[in-house]
Parts: structure tokens; C-alpha cells; sequence
């Protein structure tokens, strides 16, 4: 499988990066808008405060927009038993965030949220005409109104001299998933034949993916391609790996498809992830 690498300044990068996506659900973008130092000053924050016992405040509860989950509140991936090993944090502009952190966050989280804005008309104007006419509304329209998920993950060390899966085998449920380059590599994408590849994790760049619901609303025309992450057996058994995957959220009310608003979409997925505490989902 071949994930294209395009270059964000030329001038067909529009229509390269909706024919990769197309292609393989995927694409990688480089020279990109979004500020690397800051990327990397966020990923040290976080870090730091998942070491810290500062988190356990801001633990997620029914009543709370985002907030922290730790490894017991980790998701299980749809056809899975067991939940993955990882703790992480949800952002929303109107939800909990810690005082303990800067503002840097909420830099990017604006920094980014435009981006995703141009990246979703270069997959409306680049989808054939068939499918542009399915969408019910322009895709960056779809996001109006609504409050895209910053989510920091935490993977945890493993202390394994194995090739080890810390995020199961899984798709995405929203629009787009921009997702800057980890602290560590290990994103893996399946083909059509079940071959695992790896994605490429270059310092400065950003993966972008498809989710379920671009899927739908598309026609199937833009794959929402199954990944996961490991742990490979030759790294260092302490390493930890922090990420930070913007998935871009349409309002409930956007209609995807004859079968499904966005709403009742994101409903069913979260009942499959079993993500729920005092009879509510928490995600």
C-alpha cells in the first residue's frame, strides 16, 4: 500500500490529497500550516501531566464535557474483549481542561480546526460529481455548529520483548482525523488483503485519515481504512508514546445518509466501545 506524501504548498495539493484518501483512506502532508514547535511543547506538557497525580481531578464523569480517562475507562475496539492500554484526555472549547497546562493547547486546537476547515473543501471540491451531489451540505458546513474532539493520548510503557498491539484494530467515527507525527512510531494501516503497513512517521508532518461518517455520507467513495498501533519488539521497553488525533465532528442534525444522521451514527459506535459509566456513555 502506498500512502501519498503531499507537499501543502503546490499547487495540486487539493487534488493529490483527495485521490490518496480515495486511494487508501490515508494521506501524509508536509510544509503544513500548523506550528511544529508548538506541537512538540504540547506533547511535553502532556506528558508531564500524565505523570503527574494532578490528572485524577479532572477523571470523567456522566455530567462532564471531556475530561480525563484513565486505563480502566480506555475504549474496546468494535469485535474486541479487552480494552486497550492507554490513558488520555478529551478537549472541547466549552469543556474541562486542566489549570495546571497552558493555553498552548487551545492554540493549536484553533490552529488546527482551520486547517481542517481547507482540507474538507479540498475533499468536497475533488469528490466526483456523483458523490458530491450525496452530500447534503458542503462538508466544512457539516462542522458548523459543532465541537470537534482534540483527544492527547498517553501510551503507557510495556514491558514486552514482543510486538505488542496498544490500540486494536480499529476506524475512526467522524469526518477527517488530523493527526500530527507521534512522539514515537507505530501506526499501522490495513490493506484490502489484510497486509499491515506501516504509516509514515516523519518529524513536521500530519496523517490525515477518513472516518466512518465520510465514509457514509460519500457513498463509500472514501474509505475508512482500518489501523491500529504497536508497540514494536526492538524498541525500548520504557518508551512511552504521546499522540494527539483531532477528529472533526459534524453537528447531530447533518444527515449522512439515507440510514443515518451524524447523530445517530456517533450513538451506535459509542454502545459498540463500551465506554460507560453509571449507565452513560462517557465519550
Amino acid at each position: 500500500m502506498h500512502i501519498a506524501t503531499i507537499d501543502y504548498s503546490a499547487s495540486n495539493a487539493g487534488q493529490l490529497f483527495a485521490q490518496s484518501l480515495h486511494d487508501t483512506g490515508f494521506a501524509v502532508i508536509v510544509n503544513h500550516p500548523l506550528d511544529w514547535p508548538l506541537i512538540q511543547l504540547i506533547y511535553t506538557e502532556w506528558l508531564a501531566f500524565f505523570k503527574s497525580d494532578a490528572k485524577n481531578q479532572y477523571r470523567v464523569r456522566p455530567e462532564q464535557k471531556g475530561g480525563f480517562f484513565p486505563t480502566d475507562l480506555s475504549e474496546t475496539a468494535k469485535g474486541e474483549t479487552v480494552k486497550d492500554l492507554k490513558e488520555f484526555f478529551h478537549i472541547f472549547p466549552s469543556g474541562v481542561f486542566p489549570h495546571e497546562l497552558s493555553t498552548n493547547t487551545h492554540h493549536y486546537y484553533e490552529q488546527a480546526l482551520i486547517l481542517a476547515k481547507q482540507l474538507l473543501q479540498w475533499i468536497q471540491d475533488f469528490s466526483p460529481s456523483n458523490v458530491q451531489n450525496a452530500y447534503h451540505e458542503p462538508l466544512p458546513a457539516m462542522i458548523e455548529g459543532s465541537e470537534s474532539l482534540l483527544r492527547v493520548l498517553r501510551y503507557t510503557p510495556v514491558d514486552v520483548d514482543h510486538d505488542y498491539i496498544r490500540a486494536a484494530a480499529h476506524e475512526d467515527i467522524n469526518l477527517i482525523t488530523i493527526l500530527p507525527a507521534a512522539t514515537a512510531p507505530g501506526l499501522q494501516v490495513k490493506d484490502a488483503t489484510g497486509e499491515w503497513y506501516d504509516v509514515p512517521v516523519e518529524p513536521n508532518s500530519l496523517i490525515i485519515n477518513i472516518g466512518d461518517m465520510l465514509q457514509e455520507a460519500s457513498q463509500f467513495y472514501y474509505p475508512s481504512t482500518t489501523h491500529r498501533v504497536v508497540k514494536y519488539k526492538d524498541q525500548d521497553r520504557l518508551q512511552e508514546r504521546i499522540s494527539m488525533p483531532f477528529f472533526l465532528q459534524p453537528r447531530g442534525d447533518v444527515v449522512l445518509s439515507a440510514r443515518y444522521t451524524a447523530g445517530s451514527y456517533h450513538a451506535e459506535r459509542m454502545r459498540e466501545l463500551k465506554v460507560i459509566q453509571d449507565g452513560k456513555i462517557l465519550l
